[in-house]
């Protein structure tokens, strides 16, 4: 008998003749996730094993799985060879709990070669329980409790009561890596996390406004960046000074279209690092009409300048509740929402155009030097890595 814990996938077992380069990526990733615990994963049909862990750390283990995209479910359960009288002998020792009034048994036969059909078994291992425990009664339709009895074909059977739901998604490393525009606010880690439960890695990249800004300000989006990679794995964050282009701007522009021109010379600088950095698409937090940068027409200015990349925008049909939520649940709710301004909220106009023509804003950018302001911010760069700045969190 040996206790481990069972983890399924789902999407995956629709890939096909693929589906092996899915499931060794996700292999990987969760032996990545459990190493530090001593477990190790492997695999049998249709499902994987992770073991080898102290009894004691398994709510970390868990916890741990949980943010392993590609992962459907995991339950902890106990491995015994493929036997009825083994089986019979641990359903023999459940003991449910006084709080519990009903339950049923739920086979799953996947060995053929298992001579009790599913149900039949089912029926005789429910009638053990029952002798057992007086104090409960048969519910096939809802029962409180569910006893769960898969007989793998490897010759193991795998018994628990729990399924506790993960992240599923894609495994990280399976599609296109990513750069996402990270800002301190609840949007932008959203959008991150959403395109990596699809498989995408991902870089991201601050632009800074220092001195306007506070060193906070980089530090809560340092904090941001290292609570995503939990999900993600390590981010390569890209640090950029930004107070010379709004300055500029904010000098020689209209005020109202200073929002547009900002959006416009950051998704410039966004596209030469994704590109020097072999990164496949951008990513933003945009929401359709959540502010003046994020009607079609502003987004449709903006996206102009970007020449070979797509733009992914995983929240544009999401409202801020909604956002909200999800942010709650992956843990960048409370970080973002702490008080450190960043360059977004620098000279901002009184009335930013939220209808945008293309013809206008260029000809507000030709009173600037693009190439001059974008080679400075350039220059600024600071590359920082998550995975130095786990004990942040």
């Amino acid at each position: 008998m040996n206790k481990m814990i069972l983890v399924r996938y789902s999407e995956i077992h629709l890939k096909g003749k693929n589906r092996g380069f899915f499931e060794k990526i996700l292999a990987h990733n969760i032996q990545e996730a459990i190493t530090k615990f001593g477990a190790k994963v492997s695999k049998i049909s249709g499902r994987y094993v992770v073991e080898g862990y102290q009894d004691d750390e398994e709510s970390f283990v868990i916890e741990s799985l949980k943010k392993v995209f590609g992962i459907y479910s995991i339950s902890p359960a106990l491995e015994i060879d493929t036997n009825s009288q083994s089986i019979q002998d641990v359903v023999t020792q459940i003991h449910l709990p006084l709080s519990v009034s009903s339950f049923k048994v739920a086979v799953t036969r996947a060995d053929k070669s298992f001579p009790i059909h599913s149900t039949e078994f089912a029926a005789f291992l429910g009638g053990i329980i029952l002798d057992n425990n007086s104090h409960v009664h048969v519910d096939l339709h809802k029962p409180e409790t569910i006893i769960y009895v898969d007989i793998r074909e490897n010759k193991k059977s795998y018994i628990y009561h729990e399924v506790i739901r993960c992240a599923n998604g894609m495994p990280i490393g399976t599609s296109g890596s990513g750069l996402l525009l990270l800002s301190g606010g609840i949007d932008s880690p959203v959008a991150g996390y959403q395109l990596a439960r699809r498989g995408m890695p991902l870089h991201a990249i601050h632009f800074h406004s220092f001195p306007y800004t506070s060193d906070l300000a980089k530090q809560k989006v340092i904090k941001l960046a290292t609570i995503l990679s939990e999900y993600t794995g390590n981010i390569t964050l890209h640090m950029i000074s930004f107070t010379k282009v709004q300055e500029a701007i904010h000098k020689y522009c209209k005020d109202e279209y200073m929002i547009t021109i900002m959006r416009r010379i950051m998704m410039r600088i966004a596209e030469i690092i994704a590109k020097k950095n072999h990164l496949k698409a951008i990513i933003t937090g945009e929401s359709l009409a959540q502010v003046a940068s994020q009607t079609v027409e502003s987004i449709t200015v903006t996206n102009h300048v970007v020449q070979d990349l797509p733009i992914f925008r995983p929240l544009i049909g999401l409202d801020k509740d909604d956002i909200t939520v999800i942010a709650t649940k992956i843990g960048t709710f409370e970080t973002s929402i702490l008080p450190y301004e960043d360059c977004c909220t620098v000279f901002l106009p009184k009335h930013p155009v939220i209808k945008p023509k293309l013809e206008q804003v260029e000809m507000e950018e030709k009173k600037l030097d693009i190439a001059s302001l974008l080679q400075e911010a350039l220059d600024s760069e600071e590359i920082l890595e998550t995975k130095n700045f786990v004990e942040m969190i």
